[in-house]
């Protein structure tokens, strides 16, 4: 059976954070600190334009030695958005985030935003199936799995 994105979507919800292009960098790490995330979706009339990540914040701000109160999320922002649909497979978004080296990746579906994951919530959605899968191979081994 092939696991899709949607799956996680259900468990963790699809509520998405993001910011304005013209946010101060700033304002997105306080958003980012206030909600314990890593990443902002920058949202421009609506719609996705970039992603703000806190990789684009320590490079193109701190280590670049810019001001971030007075610094715009569209100067820092990832704008080559990469993005998948819920219908994905799990183990095909680990293959994209590790071949195209991002760690949050936005869910869309006709043309609107639906989740976001994070490597994060693929390593927890296997860390559990693989929890699982040894629970009922031992409940079998040991006669108690239901038959």
């Amino acid at each position: 059976m092939k696991h899709t994105i949607a799956e996680i979507i259900e468990t963790k919800g699809g509520e998405v954070h993001s910011t304005t292009p013209t946010a101060t960098a700033r304002e997105a790490v306080r958003k980012m600190n206030a909600a314990k995330i890593g990443s902002l979706l920058v949202i421009h009339h609506g719609e996705p334009v970039g992603i703000l990540t806190e990789r684009d914040i320590l490079v193109r701000v701190i280590d670049a030695g810019k001001d971030p109160d007075s610094t715009a999320v569209h100067e820092i922002m990832s704008s080559s958005l990469l993005t998948i649909k819920p219908s994905t497979g799990i183990d095909d978004t680990m293959k994209i985030m590790t071949d195209k080296r991002c760690r949050h990746i936005p869910v869309m579906e006709g043309g609107a935003v639906c989740g976001l994951v994070s490597i994060g919530d693929l390593t927890r959605w296997h860390v559990r199936n693989h929890e699982i899968y040894i629970d009922t191979l031992l409940d079998y081994i040991g006669g108690t799995y239901p038959g």
